[in-house]
């Protein structure tokens, strides 16, 4: 285990932060192995962040003022600091200024975000991810400079309600605020149907642009497998078969009339 380095000049609580599942927000679709992201706030969720950077080979400052985080996630990440997140020295002295990115994922605590993130700020970070506890908490960290601020217990809740309300939508990825990239099983509707006779087009006005397929097989043991293959570029002749999953975009109107088949 790495010697953990103590950045801290006065006594401070330490808040249990709000449980979410794993998420990587920071990173989607970007290269930046050369680059360094700060976390600071090691509850599950930042916790969570921490591992999913340093598994793409990220250098990861993880910074709480709890020793037992502090050292649990410190085989993981590039370096691990006990460091008061409200101390701008300590902060400095930590390297918080090093970081192109720094996530501000303190949950509970409100005004211990809200002070962590004026500290990031002024230590001159280029991008500050803050995870925010409430529409009030996102105004004040968008006021300091703040460039991208997330909700996971509410994009949480929203997927959980989702998925009891329409269970064949498998995956949603918002791509504006009016168009999002849906997975949804095949309704039996299309089932037997070129996709240009399907109507998906012309009665919902969203667009196929992928189809998963599983095909049961039989495997070099001789035994029973299932093999995926995803057609990427589905032209208009393209079967759409029983169990498959398609991948459409369109406007959030058109894909919630999709979604009720």
């Amino acid at each position: 285990m790495r010697e953990v380095q103590v950045f801290r000049r006065k006594p401070v609580n330490y808040f249990r932060f709000a449980e979410t599942r794993q998420f990587c927000l920071a990173v989607k679709g970007r290269s930046m192995k050369k680059k360094q992201f700060g976390v600071i706030g090691l509850g599950t969720f930042g916790y969570n962040v921490a591992v999913e950077l340093a598994k793409k080979n990220i250098q990861v400052l993880a910074i709480d003022n709890d020793a037992e985080l502090v050292n649990r996630i410190s085989q993981f990440v590039t370096q691990a600091l006990i460091v008061d997140a409200t101390d701008e020295k300590a902060m400095s002295d930590a390297g918080v200024s090093d970081c192109d990115s720094v996530i501000v994922s303190i949950g509970e605590s409100i005004e211990t975000s809200i002070l962590a993130t004026l500290i990031v700020k002024d230590l001159g970070v280029k991008k500050v991810i803050v995870k925010c506890a409430s529409t009030w908490h996102s105004k004040v960290a968008a006021k300091l400079g703040a460039d991208t601020v997330v909700y996971p217990e509410f994009e949480m809740a929203k997927r959980l309600v989702d998925s009891i309300v329409t269970p064949n939508i498998l995956e949603q990825l918002e791509l504006s605020k009016d168009y999002n990239l849906v997975e949804i099983v095949a309704p039996k509707e299309f089932w037997g149907k070129a996709i240009k006779d399907s109507g998906i087009r012309n009665n919902y006005d969203v667009n196929v642009i992928a189809i998963r397929r599983y095909i049961p097989i039989v495997n070099d043991c001789g035994e029973s497998d299932i093999k995926e293959e995803v057609n990427m570029v589905p032209g208009p002749d393209d079967e759409i078969n029983q169990n498959d999953v398609l991948v459409v975009i369109g406007s959030e109107e058109s894909l919630s009339k999709l979604k009720k088949k």
